[in-house]
């Protein structure tokens, strides 16, 4: 019953946070012209490196030209599953001191804050992401963002997305619980969420990283964010391995779960309320 009763309270959590979240049409509109702008600058590198390296070769390291120019517009269209900071609603509580009020409540702290942080990412994504896409499906020749490589391959992109989300929620969550009784700043918090970024292939697809790295790349927690579900997408893996990815995406979310929950069960323990 106590079970029921925390997803229930979590759920009404998650559709007044999703609801907010998609109030901010001017934000969004903002975040994918941005993101459309980063990804002519990236798309327009790719062309020139394709273009000359190795005598003009077809691919590297098994990416094609079109297929790398479709990664860039399907990695910033899902550029707001990512937490880039500490939700800025929970932050506040925790800087302020408020997180003592939000233990009164009747729910679990983690669970709470995750509903929180999965509606307001998931709320940023429902409105940029699709802009992106749409726009980047109005450009032609070398800039245009291809179909898929398969039906097979888009039905495991699509599932791989929602693994991507509770991924990346579950990760910012653990990042939360890092953030609980720190004094000194945000500087921890903020090169924890970038290095999760860089290694998620937004910025440069992991199949175009040195070969020596590409086995540690494949299997580290941050390559589910973007990197394995566009490879489904593009056709650089076979959709055979769709359930793989997914697996390993759900073991990943499974362990930052259960590290986010004990550090946060920990830290609750000796937790020192600042401000007033």
């Amino acid at each position: 019953m106590r079970n029921r009763a925390t997803l229930r309270a979590c759920l009404s959590l998650f559709r007044i946070r999703f609801a907010e979240a998609m109030q901010y049409r001017l934000a969004a509109l903002s975040g994918a012209s941005i993101a459309v702008f980063w990804g002519l600058i990236e798309c327009t590198v790719f062309i020139v490196f394709f273009t000359y390296a190795d005598a003009a070769a077809p691919s590297v390291n098994g990416l094609t030209l079109k297929q790398t120019i479709s990664y860039v517009w399907l990695a910033q269209a899902l550029v707001p599953l990512q937490a880039m900071a500490v939700d800025g609603e929970i932050l506040t509580l925790i800087v302020k001191g408020d997180v003592g009020v939000e233990l009164c409540r009747p729910l679990s702290l983690y669970w709470h804050w995750f509903a929180k942080t999965a509606a307001g990412r998931l709320g940023a994504f429902g409105l940029r992401g699709p802009l992106t896409v749409l726009a980047a499906l109005l450009f032609t020749g070398r800039y245009a963002l291809s179909m898929p490589a398969s039906a097979a391959g888009f039905s495991w992109f699509l599932v791989s997305v929602m693994s991507a989300f509770l991924l990346c929620t579950a990760y910012a969550m653990l990042v939360t619980a890092i953030r609980l009784n720190i004094t000194w700043g945000e500087g921890p918090t903020y090169m924890l969420l970038l290095v999760s970024g860089v290694l998620s292939g937004t910025y440069l697809p992991l199949q175009l990283w040195p070969d020596a790295l590409q086995r540690l790349l494949f299997y580290q927690p941050f390559a589910g964010y973007v990197d394995l579900p566009l490879r489904l997408y593009v056709g650089s893996m076979p959709p055979a391995q769709g359930a793989g990815v997914v697996l390993l995406q759900l073991c990943w979310v499974a362990a930052f779960t259960l590290a986010g929950r004990a550090l946060m069960d920990r830290k609750l323990k000796t937790l020192i309320v600042q401000g007033g």
